[in-house]
Formats: C-alpha cells, sequence, structure tokens
C-alpha cells in the first residue's frame, strides 16, 4: 500500500512530508559534483552530500546561504532550501560568484506543482518554483551546459549548470 497524504483536492506521497528530499537528487549529483564544494541547506549532517562541507542554519557555525567559508568551491549542491531564502535572485547571484570558472551548480527544488509547498500555504517557503523560471535564471546570468529536469514523483526538480 502507498501512504498518501491529501491536501487541497490533491493526494501526495506520504513521503514528501519526512524530509531528506535530496536523497532523490544526490545519484544525479554524484555524476557532476566533483572535488570540493558546499552543500547548502542539508539540515542534517546525515542528509549532507556525500563529501562536501554541509551548510545550515541548524549547525552552529557562522555560515549560512548567503555567508559561505572563504574557499570558492568547484560545485555548490542544495535540495529544497532556495525556496526558504528571503531574496532568492541575491542568493544565487552570490553563489554564482563564489563558484570558480567551470564550478558546478546543481539544485533540487520543490515545484510549483504541490500546493502544500507554495508559499500562501506553507509560510516557511518564500518562493515558488517551476523548471523553467530556473532554466530561464541559469541561461540569463551565463551558466553553460544547463540541464533542468522535469518534475519527479516527490514534485521536484533538479536543474544544473556550469559556470
Amino acid at each position: 500500500m502507498i501512504k498518501v497524504v491529501e491536501y487541497k483536492n490533491g493526494i501526495y506521497p506520504f513521503f514528501q512530508t519526512e524530509g531528506n528530499a535530496s536523497q532523490f537528487a544526490i545519484p544525479y549529483a554524484q555524476k557532476v559534483c566533483q572535488g570540493f564544494g558546499y552543500d547548502i541547506g542539508c539540515m542534517k549532517l546525515e542528509w549532507s552530500f556525500p563529501g562536501s562541507v554541509p551548510i545550515d542554519l541548524s549547525f552552529e557555525d557562522p555560515w549560512d546561504a548567503n555567508n559561505l567559508p572563504e574557499k570558492d568551491p568547484d560545485y555548490i549542491f542544495s535540495s529544497h532550501c532556495l525556496e526558504h531564502v528571503d531574496d532568492w535572485v541575491h542568493t544565487m547571484n552570490y553563489w554564482h560568484e563564489r563558484l570558480i570558472n567551470g564550478g558546478v551548480l546543481f539544485l533540487y527544488l520543490p515545484d510549483h506543482s504541490q500546493k502544500y509547498w507554495r508559499p500562501w500555504h506553507n509560510r516557511k517557503h518564500r518562493h515558488s518554483f517551476t523548471p523553467q523560471i530556473i532554466h530561464d535564471y541559469m541561461t540569463d546570468n551565463g551558466y553553460k551546459n544547463i540541464f533542468v529536469s522535469g518534475i519527479d514523483l516527490n514534485n521536484s526538480f533538479m536543474a544544473m549548470g556550469e559556470k
């Protein structure tokens, strides 16, 4: 039996309520996120991208999405974080500045199709995304080799590009 949750006349897989969304994206990210990098917004150390430096407000360190350690990364991996920041464009611009030339940005984001994740229903979320919005941002900001997935069974999508 598939456990589900109902919300606003929609039915969603129950696992969407359990956290650790990154588990669905990590196998893909491991193919392109090499070298030194940050996992921004992992929430728990055990959920962080393997080999990364985990960055999250829940840790007792001075770092967050808009204030990274000094070392510029080969990659930035971020899962279900960008929808929580105050100004997602500012944050994405900052990440672009910090990536080395040729560095990879890998995002896993909740899609607008999941009604509960929309900011007017879930006040922890400040933004709502679609694959097209992220693709357009990355294109307009000079990323190369941009790949954006469709919506998966977690009502989320992956996006990656090279600076």
